[in-house]
């Protein structure tokens, strides 16, 4: 069993083992074996780091073994540098919503840890797979803890969102099994991504698979307009679950579009490319205006979670190192500070029980250490230098003005709503005099929240002082991609 095979296993055998506990009455067991498993599972990935070869695009750590001789459907796995990142960011957030679901979750404790270590392998799968198939087994199985998680432990309308949710996701990824099958076809029998990458398609061909993909991955980003299951999800999806959606989930669709859309499809995605743009622009800019009018804190972040997710795929359809390197880290990023800002709003959901903006006033005169979190994560939120959120918006919009300067004009344009409705936010539901009975009687937070904000802000600031880390390892596997795409096009 090689690395990558420890970091998919080691947190679903601990999420299996989870499941087998059973009762209740065996919840402070039940936690600390959850830790131990988020740990662990974080530790085993680390030595990918350590051990990643920068200067070369070709995939590393890879490991084969036949799964369905039949059919020629291999257990290929294997990173570079544009998914080793997410890997180990995969596995750092669920150790954080372990810590964060603590207290909070009181019944069937056993199976909410568990369906989050087994989601945790699962979307990491998604990341290390090389086999056609063995990505969809993937990419579809992630929807099935998460489609638990909302609908046993969500809020009033949990079945609603839960099956919305589900039934999105499911059937934009139907077209994108129709499309691997015809590449497996085309192929001569194989599901080896490599392979397919450098198969001969004709224009007709590569834009039908260009919007088989689309289907799947742009609901899952999700792009405007198939993005309104997103805010639902959010609002009836426990605290735990809301960090992962956006920090780790939503990500799987835009690394889509890196590894199938882009170097299968490459006439067709500089083809569509003004599609594409464009659908990103409407994301970052109108549905940053829909996010400034909400009243409920968990769909305000929701909606900035499709607005910042707008700038990733801006910028990997600008086709510039500096627009899909940007991309790769802004969705970093978006990774720290969406589980932030989600595990803030779960701080003050416990003690209150309400997410209405309204139902707060004046926090900071009861939680001061709270409320100096939630201000790092604010000013991240939009964007502020020194801080992760910055970094990729700004190789976005430095890469869209070397593209075309009205394009640049129209991303940095959306920074301003970006800061109106998150400083808004902050501002009615931090500042000024105590509101309410409820603010008044509120607690600081305790040692355990202490350690979960912590941890995410030593990331946040970590990655807007020192990107470079981030950076030197995806450049070479941008260039290749990047390479690649311009090629296929001269040819």
């Amino acid at each position: 069993m090689g690395l990558l095979s420890l970091a998919i296993w080691t947190p679903i055998i601990f999420g299996v083992v989870l499941l087998a506990l059973g009762r209740d009455d065996q919840a402070r067991t039940v936690r600390w074996v959850a830790l131990i498993g988020a740990v662990a599972s974080f530790l085993v990935t680390l030595p990918l780091y350590a051990s990643f070869k920068l200067g070369t695009a070709a995939m590393q750590f890879v490991e084969k073994a036949p799964w369905i001789e039949r059919f020629n459907v291999n257990y290929h796995l294997g990173v570079d540098g544009i998914s080793l990142w997410f890997v180990l960011l995969t596995a750092f957030i669920n150790v954080v919503v372990v810590i964060a679901s603590w207290e909070s979750i009181t019944r069937r404790v056993n199976q909410y840890m568990g369906a989050f270590l087994i989601l945790s392998g699962l979307m990491i799968g998604v990341f290390c797979a090389l086999d056609g198939m063995l990505f969809y087994v993937f990419f579809e199985a992630t929807l099935i803890p998460m489609y638990l998680i909302i609908g046993i432990w969500g809020g009033p309308n949990k079945i609603y969102a839960a099956f919305k949710f589900f039934l999105y996701t499911l059937l934009g990824s139907l077209l994108m099994l129709i499309a691997l099958i015809f590449l497996y076809i085309k192929s001569g029998g194989s599901f080896d991504l490599a392979l397919w990458h450098s198969l001969p398609l004709g224009s007709t061909t590569q834009t039908l698979l260009f919007f088989a993909f689309l289907a799947a991955f742009s609901v899952k980003v999700p792009m405007w307009p198939v993005h309104t299951w997103l805010p639902d999800v959010h609002v009836e999806a426990p605290t735990g679950g809301s960090a992962v959606l956006a920090a780790i989930m939503l990500k799987l669709g835009a690394y889509g579009f890196l590894r199938f859309s882009m170097p299968i499809a490459p006439d067709a995605t500089r083809e569509w490319a003004w599609l594409m743009i464009a659908l990103s622009l409407i994301a970052v800019i109108y549905v940053g205006l829909v996010a400034m009018v909400q009243k409920d804190m968990k769909k305000l972040v929701a909606y900035s979670s499709v607005a910042h997710m707008g700038f990733v795929t801006l910028g990997f359809f600008i086709f510039s190192d500096l627009g899909v390197s940007g991309g790769i880290v802004q969705m970093i990023a978006h990774g720290f500070v969406s589980a932030a800002m989600f595990l803030s709003i779960g701080v003050l959901y416990d003690r209150v029980h309400s997410r209405e903006i309204a139902s707060y006033g004046g926090v900071v005169n009861t939680m001061p250490k709270f409320t100096a979190f939630a201000l790092l994560f604010a000013m991240a939120n939009c964007g502020l230098p020194g801080t992760a959120g910055f970094v990729g918006e700004w190789m976005v919009i430095l890469g869209a003005v070397k593209a075309n300067f009205w394009l640049g004009f129209g991303a940095a344009s959306a920074l301003i709503f970006g800061a109106a409705y998150t400083l808004w936010m902050f501002k009615r539901v931090y500042l000024g005099p105590v509101a309410n009975h409820h603010v008044k009687a509120l607690t600081d937070i305790n040692s355990r929240e202490f350690l979960m904000l912590a941890l995410l802000a030593i990331a946040v600031l970590y990655m807007g002082i020192y990107p470079k880390p981030f950076t030197d390892v995806m450049d070479t596997s941008v260039t290749e991609l990047l390479k690649h795409v311009a090629l296929s096009k001269l040819n």
